[in-house]
């Protein structure tokens, strides 16, 4: 199966950077949209604007790649949105890349708890603690 990317990011140079990074590096349909469709199973990169425009909560935001600047009010909403790849708008076009081959890895997989367990989602539950009767002490060792 063909893998598909929408690609919303305003600035046409940039866009058009990472649109040929793709056709180099993978098998897969790149669409330029003004607004993205997160109905459709594909994988999202997004700039700021984009990433507004989307409705919250965000559906699947695993397979969403935002790419922004390092302000704290723009990562604190990509955070509470539960996005995983969140890069700047100043990384190298390596890692950007790096980060929509990731997103392709997620995108089709059940919401994996390993996607969710950094998110801030409060669906996800607190980790077990290991019962306190257990015995901490000293252990012995029997040689013979």
């Amino acid at each position: 199966m063909m893998q598909m990317v929408q690609l919303a990011i305003a600035d046409s140079a940039y866009a058009n950077a990472v649109r040929e990074a793709l056709a180099r590096s993978c098998a897969c349909t790149v669409e330029t949209v003004v607004r993205p469709d997160p109905a459709r199973q594909c994988v999202l990169v997004l700039d700021e604007e984009a990433f507004e425009s989307l409705s919250r909560p965000v559906s699947n935001p695993e397979r969403v790649v935002l790419i922004t600047r390092k302000d704290p009010q723009l990562l604190a909403e990509a955070w509470e949105a539960g996005l995983v790849s969140v890069v700047s708008d100043h990384d190298p076009l390596s890692t950007v890349m790096l980060a929509i081959m990731a997103a392709f890895l997620r995108v089709g997989k059940p919401h994996a708890a390993a996607a969710r367990a950094i998110s801030p989602n409060p669906s996800v539950g607190p980790a077990e603690i290991a019962p306190a009767s257990r015995n901490s002490g000293p252990k012995r060792c029997k040689f013979h």
